[in-house]
């Protein structure tokens, strides 16, 4: 679906993030094909596709870790494509990645510090941040201890609060709710409807169908490295081109 029938959804808040044309080569491999899409403000958005289709690819050049090979990303209009990673997230975007990586040897209230550090050096004022949003994913209790010591479920929801610690306009989370049982799921899924409703905009790479077109407002289709559909969950699980590529017969409402 092209970026003009993006436009044409009747879709409300202002726009956040812009994605214009971007493309990724790597040497002989062309990873991403000129990708469009917009998330306004207050909007979940879900990115899917099978393995390999170029989703973490783009999170990547949406998040500094690497710069596009064409094309632009804005943050409220202001070009950010091209910048390294710690300067978009200053510009009030933050990610979560597939593999959780905890400072091991640091305390879990430490480990989200070092999102609060992105914008105040003064360690209390840190600290309180850290706590703020420990509360918030369920880890306050456990502040002081280790993070290696965490089971994966909380060491993504640690890996949350260090995002939202940044103080984001808008999060990428990618498969964020992998290896999650059931009822971490379902209470990933409340956090991310509550950040929402804090005013942060989500953009979500996740594998489980059913959470993502559940908890998305539209959702994002990419295959091979481009993008195939965009729209309301109910229409593209309808789609032909996504159900080749990627679907087959889910029921949204499973």
């Amino acid at each position: 679906m092209s970026s003009q029938d993006q436009q044409s959804l009747e879709r409300e808040g202002e726009t956040l993030l812009t994605v214009e044309g971007v493309g990724k080569r790597f040497a002989g491999l062309q990873a991403l094909e000129d990708i469009d899409m917009t998330v306004n403000s207050g909007e979940i958005i879900g990115l899917i596709g099978p393995n390999g289709a170029g989703k973490t690819t783009l999170f990547n050049c949406i998040s500094g870790a690497f710069p596009p090979t064409s094309g632009t990303v804005t943050l409220e209009g202001a070009v950010i494509s091209g910048l390294p990673a710690h300067k978009v997230a200053r510009s009030g975007l933050a990610r979560t990645f597939q593999i959780t990586r905890p400072l091991e040897e640091l305390t879990v209230v430490e480990n989200a510090m070092v999102g609060a550090h992105i914008h105040t050096r003064r360690r209390r004022e840190a600290r309180d941040i850290a706590m703020e949003n420990l509360e918030f994913v369920g880890l306050a209790d456990r502040a002081d201890e280790q993070a290696g010591e965490l089971t994966v479920g909380a060491q993504k929801r640690l890996e949350l609060a260090r995002a939202i610690s940044t103080r984001p306009k808008i999060l990428l989370l990618d498969e964020i709710m992998a290896g999650l049982t059931p009822q971490e799921t379902k209470h990933m899924l409340d956090l991310f409807r509550q950040l929402r409703g804090r005013g942060t905009s989500l953009l979500i790479i996740e594998h489980d169908m059913k959470a993502i077109m559940n908890i998305s407002d539209y959702v994002k289709v990419l295959d091979q490295g481009r993008g195939i559909a965009f729209g309301n969950p109910e229409d593209v699980v309808k789609d032909e081109r996504v159900i080749e590529a990627y679907i087959g017969g889910f029921d949204v409402d499973a």
